[in-house]
């Protein structure tokens, strides 16, 4: 069989069987302006640290300069499931676990969670704006590819779109895996893997899978690739020439497709929803300041312990 990004093979799983295949795959990139790294002497930043540090000083340079509306970062802090994807970003890559264990046990109340939402509570007002508290995708890809903002978190798509011929980017954005929160741990950009599967009530199943193994194959992922932007899932087309002639940053974001980390929905079923509601609403109160990081996370550890359970 094509050999396949294990993130997305993996997250196909459920009680061990595989239930679908990898169809293009999706995750959380960090793009960043090329040219004011250069400017400054940077590199792109390894850790959530690194980047808190780097975007700071070329924000506050920069602003001296004569921009005074540009921020550090841009990223998605409204209370939604983007943040959901953010905020499992920087505690998965802490070592702080993935909200869930893939039995269904409760594991975000630890000091590695505690230290990574610590961090993103201090970037509001700092290296990223009052306003990033209400961005979505969209809002926080517009901060950046009006020039404003030095970092941005979002999906592979930033990259055709700040690359669109008149904007403002061409030619001067970068794109890396997402940093890590501590020595150790991996990227762990969340995964927005698209997958395709054979429905029980078919009625002709072998066609059917005959198909969808041509549909996930590399033959066709290819021509996805280059036809139609889609991120291929086969690990060798990211060393395949037309493929990075068509999507040049792939060659860059290798590192994060293999190192994705899938959202708890094997863990929780029906209750994904919920689960993710109630996380990304305490999250969003932690950033915002409202209450005691510690507090809030002891009792979401009880909200979610609640939801698991839900009938």
């Amino acid at each position: 069989m094509t050999a396949h990004f294990a993130s997305a093979a993996d997250a196909a799983r459920l009680d061990g069987k595989l239930l679908s295949m990898p169809f293009y795959i999706d995750t959380g990139l960090m793009f960043y302006r090329k040219d004011l790294l250069e400017k400054y002497g940077k590199q792109p930043p390894k850790t959530w640290d690194e980047l808190t540090a780097t975007a700071k000083e070329i924000q506050d340079a920069e602003r001296k300069a004569g921009s005074p509306d540009i921020w550090g970062y841009s990223w998605q802090g409204r209370s939604y499931e983007g943040l959901t994807c953010d905020a499992l970003e920087w505690i998965a890559s802490a070592g702080g676990g993935t909200i869930l264990s893939g039995d269904g046990e409760v594991t975000i109340n630890n000091p590695q969670t505690e230290a990574a939402l610590t961090r993103a509570r201090g970037w509001i007002g700092t290296i990223s704006p009052e306003g990033v508290l209400n961005y979505d995708e969209e809002n926080s890809r517009a901060l950046f590819e009006s020039g404003n903002a030095v970092f941005h978190r979002n999906w592979p798509y930033v990259w055709g779109t700040s690359q669109a011929e008149g904007g403002k980017l061409v030619g001067k954005v970068g794109v890396s895996a997402l940093p890590v929160g501590a020595e150790g741990q991996k990227s762990s950009g969340a995964l927005g893997t698209a997958y395709l599967g054979v429905s029980k009530y078919s009625k002709k199943p072998e066609l059917a899978a005959e198909l969808l193994r041509y549909m996930v194959g590399a033959e066709d992922q290819k021509m996805r690739a280059i036809e139609g932007g889609y991120n291929p899932t086969v690990e060798a087309l990211y060393e395949d020439a037309d493929v990075l002639a068509k999507i040049p940053f792939l060659g860059m974001a290798k590192t994060a497709f293999e190192e994705s980390v899938a959202r708890p929905s094997a863990a929780t079923g029906k209750n994904y929803n919920r689960v993710s509601r109630t996380f990304y609403r305490a999250v969003h109160d932690i950033i915002s300041g409202k209450d005691d990081v510690a507090k809030e996370l002891a009792d979401l550890e009880r909200r979610l312990e609640r939801d698991v359970k839900a009938k």
